[in-house]
């Protein structure tokens, strides 16, 4: 037993897409490619936010915490999941696989509950316009954005230990490309019929309850939107929200039918598809997306192209 534990501290082998070998140097390719923008994308969006007086409103403000989300959220899996890709030396060591689940589960629960706020932000903007400024107020929205990355690491920290604490009997060969819950309880030697409920119980709670309350929203705003009167307000209104509801539905679809399932259920190639569309892709085209979409970000962007926006910056 002893040798066994010992074992399983040493590491484990992330398998990655090794099945797949010629497919190795592509995506390689591809997924520095989609880093390279989500780091530009999302670092753009959180200083244009920050140092740009004209996106001083609580809805650039949750942007800018979305973004810094998706920034960390890539950087947490993609470099290593760049390296084995390129290497033949595929295994990450027991704390760096502690490390990654740990932070990966903590942003991701984070963004289940940011997103639900950025859609209350939209729905007091359009719906209550004469008490937002009293609603979303700074100090407001500092303890809301607070108390969201707090929820989320704590929510992290249950769900972590419960995978880490499973018994593996020396396996370590993790048919994944980073650490995450349903490819860690794979590899129990025990019953984990207690931990997959426990597991899924919170998967609900941070991600079924969060959209649901997103989706009643959308339901009052697509009423408030009907009553306005002018084109022009209530095609602006549109706009915002349709982007935020396309990173919705994006973002969660893919989740829940990672962590609202028996991992006993777990399909590899289906599980590694779905983490790399909301551990990826997602968080590369959110800028994009609230860039393209948005006329204020796009205004906001080419005035940092010029000297003077920075002139005034300092």
């Amino acid at each position: 037993m002893w040798t066994s534990n010992q074992s399983s501290l040493e590491g484990f082998v992330l398998l990655g897409f090794s099945d797949h070998p010629w497919l190795e140097k592509p995506l390689f390719v591809i997924f520095l490619v989609a880093y390279i923008f989500a780091l530009f994308g999302n670092i753009s969006i959180i200083l244009v936010s920050r140092l740009d007086p004209q996106l001083s409103s609580p809805m650039y403000f949750f942007v800018s915490n979305l973004s810094l989300l998706d920034l960390c959220y890539t950087t947490s899996t993609v470099p290593q999941m760049l390296g084995n890709l390129w290497g033949s030396e595929k295994t990450i060591s027991y704390g760096g696989c502690v490390a990654q689940l740990y932070i990966f589960l903590a942003l991701g629960s984070t963004e289940c509950i940011l997103l639900a706020i950025m859609a209350f932000d939209r729905y007091a903007a359009i719906c209550k316009p004469l008490h937002y400024p009293v609603i979303m107020n700074q100090r407001r929205c500092m303890h809301i954005a607070t108390g969201t990355w707090f929820s989320g690491f704590a929510n992290s920290l249950i769900q972590s230990t419960l995978t880490m604490v499973a018994p593996r009997c020396g396996r370590k060969i993790v048919d994944h490309f980073f650490c995450e819950v349903p490819a860690l309880l794979k590899l129990a030697c025990t019953d984990t019929h207690v931990n997959e409920a426990e597991l899924n119980v919170l998967g609900a709670l941070l991600l079924l309850v969060p959209l649901t309350f997103i989706l009643g929203t959308y339901g009052f705003i697509a009423q408030a939107v009907m009553r306005i009167r002018s084109s022009e307000s209530r095609w602006k209104a549109f706009n915002t929200c349709a982007s935020h509801l396309l990173v919705v539905s994006m973002f969660y679809f893919t989740a829940i039918s990672m962590y609202v399932q028996p991992p006993s259920s777990y399909s590899h190639d289906r599980g590694k598809v779905m983490a790399l569309f909301y551990g990826i892709v997602t968080p590369t085209l959110n800028p994009f997306i609230y860039t393209l979409r948005n006329k204020d970000v796009k205004t906001a962007l080419r005035r940092a192209l010029t000297k003077e926006f920075w002139v005034k910056t300092r």
